[in-house]
């Protein structure tokens, strides 16, 4: 299945993380570039984008949804080890980011699209 985490520099610069899943890619918006040793990085999940989106690099014209520069910032593929509609751990073969990841749903300023994104280690 694949996997991207494409750059983006619209209103702030955040990394869209994306999972094909259902047949679409679902998304997370990350605040903070994603790290490879077990630091936990805010993910809100964002409305899905269809999977040809995963391939896009390019310049969203202001005023547009997401407007701003969009880049590639790793991409690969995955494979889902696990998923509930609070966790979702898999493993991820990019070319940044190697291994086992997880997605676990938080509570986060009383809202319920947070989740906290993250290699998986002795952490969870």
């Amino acid at each position: 299945m694949k996997y991207v985490i494409q750059k983006h520099n619209a209103s702030h610069l955040h990394y869209d993380l994306r999972l094909e899943m259902d047949g679409v890619l679902k998304s997370w918006a990350v605040p903070k570039e994603p790290l490879t040793d077990g630091t936990k990085r805010l993910a809100v999940a964002v409305p899905d984008h269809n999977i040809e989106y995963g391939d896009f690099e390019g310049i969203i014209p202001k005023g547009q949804y997401g407007g701003g520069t969009v880049e590639i910032w790793d991409k690969g593929t995955y494979n889902m080890i696990s998923k509930t509609d609070t966790k979702i751990i898999c493993d991820i073969h990019g070319i940044k980011l190697q291994g086992e990841f997880c997605l676990v749903k938080v509570s986060y300023q009383n809202k319920d699209n947070c989740w906290l994104f993250f290699k998986k280690g002795n952490n969870i």
